[in-house]
């Protein structure tokens, strides 16, 4: 089994348990995570009608996020879509969100048409996508021009400190304990502090991204860099 398929089964094998681990894990602020990244990009829409996919949806949460801000800043959603490899996830979102669309396919393929979307979302996934550099260029294929993708993501640190120290503590030897003891599946929780250690950090990744045509217009962290929005424009086609 190819590393991509093996990281899709972990998240089918997860699924039904992940919502709460992940509720448990980050003291529920994941949730504020999305929504400072939502309510930044709807700003920028005000007042128009806009076609969203949200990548690596899993079961659903950004989605809940763009559906429940929209109409507070006068955004109405025209098309809001989700698209995962996991279909174990997906079943979990079609159960929260029996009405929208959901599609079973990688990052790096995502079978929507050229130029379709005018916000691209991901948080928490851009790590778990094997051929990146793909993905990104497949971002730009479906984004319009002067579109926007928004990525949240845990970064590689880039500071040695006190704070950085309690957060590495956290991720690599508490993390994985909640993590297991919740879904059963230690594996699954090893592996988020190994997929950050070989993750980008800031700099690195907002390279990647004008390399595949965007131009990083807000590169934000959030309680104490445990978490990084990403805000990226599409410039030009690759």
């Amino acid at each position: 089994m190819e590393k991509q398929e093996q990281i899709v089964e972990m998240f089918n094998e997860i699924a039904p348990t992940y919502d709460k681990a992940n509720r448990f894990i980050s003291f529920g602020i994941d949730t504020s995570w999305r929504k400072k990244a939502v309510k930044i990009m709807l700003e920028k829409f005000r007042l128009k009608s806009i076609k969203i996919a949200d990548v690596a949806c899993g079961t659903g949460d950004m989605i809940g996020v763009w559906q429940e801000f929209a109409p507070k800043f006068d955004v109405k959603i025209e098309k809001l879509l989700g698209i995962d490899p996991s279909v174990g996830m997906l079943d979990v979102a079609k159960k929260r969100f029996p009405d929208l669309e959901f599609i079973v396919a990688k990052a790096d393929n995502t079978t929507l048409n050229n130029d379709f979307v005018d916000i691209l979302s991901i948080s928490y996934g851009i790590r778990n996508v094997v051929e990146r550099a793909k993905a990104l260029k497949e971002f730009n294929r479906v984004i319009k021009n002067g579109g926007y993708v928004v990525i949240l993501e845990f970064t590689k640190r880039q500071n040695s400190g006190f704070v950085d120290n309690v957060r590495d503590f956290y991720i690599s030897k508490i993390l994985p304990k909640i993590g297991a003891f919740i879904s059963k599946n230690r594996a699954a929780y090893e592996y988020l502090p190994n997929s950050i250690g070989n993750f980008l950090d800031k700099k690195s990744f907002v390279e990647e991204l004008r390399c595949a045509g965007f131009e990083p217009e807000i590169v934000q962290g959030f309680s104490f860099d445990v978490s990084t929005l990403f805000v990226a424009k599409k410039v030009k086609e690759i």
